[in-house]
């Protein structure tokens, strides 16, 4: 896939390779477009990225990802009078010039989405009131942190996923039915919509694979992925049929998300049950 931005309002767009050197018109501002080859996008539009930190900006702010994969912080820089939005409890430390508002953001519907779907009621505001100034975001878990730019889209992230946004982001909470049974993790996934800046963080380090037909992941392990991908979750082939629904009703294990489409998801290298599976032995008893 071929990455690139709009010159004019820094919209991104991602095409297929065979859409090089085409032109097209950008669906925010109407400019034209000359879509360039993949190595010139590459050079031309990808955030830098140096010794695993990710940089990258816009109109609203720059960002800075770093400390990944391990324990990935985000760094935001905000020009004077623009805002950065946030769960609660992820900002470590801000210049002086950062003003700070709690409250409920989207209205009921969207509020009660990002409850079920795992985040707090809360949003937290973050305004460069007298001056431009920085916000160090540092997400629950142990784990990378990824930057995304919605288009108009959506993207779909598992819970707890959400970090914080710019300006033109929604995010509330999808009804999947049981169809989002993803390892017992509910079924309410988060949605984020609209046009601006995102990130959203997972535990372990995160690996985006673009399917361009299909492609299976353990359900564990999913971070996000664009709404253009359709899904259906089953038990992982190979499982004898007398253990299926057992797989199925008793932890997770064994169930897989078949991806289908062309769009972009992002998996996690860790498992949070596997971890705890590994962890329980070790923990002590009373006697």
């Amino acid at each position: 896939m071929i990455e690139f931005a709009c010159q004019h309002c820094s919209t991104t767009f991602r095409v297929a390779p065979e859409h090089a050197g085409k032109t097209a018109t950008c669906k925010k501002c109407g400019a034209s477009l000359q879509i360039p080859h993949a190595a010139a996008a590459s050079a031309d539009t990808a955030p830098e990225q140096t010794s695993a930190v990710i940089r990258g900006a816009s109109p609203d702010f720059t960002y800075e990802i770093s400390q990944r994969p391990d324990f990935a912080l985000i760094t935001i820089g905000l020009h004077e009078g623009k805002q950065v939005f946030a769960e609660p409890a992820a900002m470590a430390c801000m210049s002086p010039s950062i003003k700070l508002k709690a409250g409920f953001k989207g209205g009921l519907r969207k509020t009660l989405g990002r409850a079920f779907g795992g985040e707090s009621m809360i949003v937290n505001t973050f305004t460069a009131e007298r001056g431009p100034g920085e916000v160090v975001f540092a997400p629950g878990a142990a784990g990378d942190a990824a930057h995304y730019r919605l288009s108009g889209g959506s993207l779909l992230m598992q819970r707890g996923a959400f970090v914080c946004h710019g300006p033109g982001v929604e995010i509330s909470g999808k009804w999947q039915g049981a169809k989002s049974f993803f390892g017992g993790e509910g079924l309410v996934l988060l949605k984020a919509s609209g046009t601006g800046d995102l990130f959203f963080n997972s535990y372990g380090a995160i690996l985006p694979i673009d399917v361009k037909d299909e492609y299976i992941v353990d359900t564990g392990y999913i971070v996000a992925f664009e709404d253009t991908l359709d899904y259906s979750v089953s038990v992982l082939p190979g499982l004898r049929s007398r253990s299926k629904l057992k797989t199925f009703f008793f932890g997770g294990e064994g169930l897989v998300c078949r991806f289908r489409g062309q769009g972009r998801l992002w998996v996690q290298t860790r498992h949070v049950q596997s971890f705890l599976a590994w962890v329980h032995p070790f923990r002590p008893t009373s006697r």
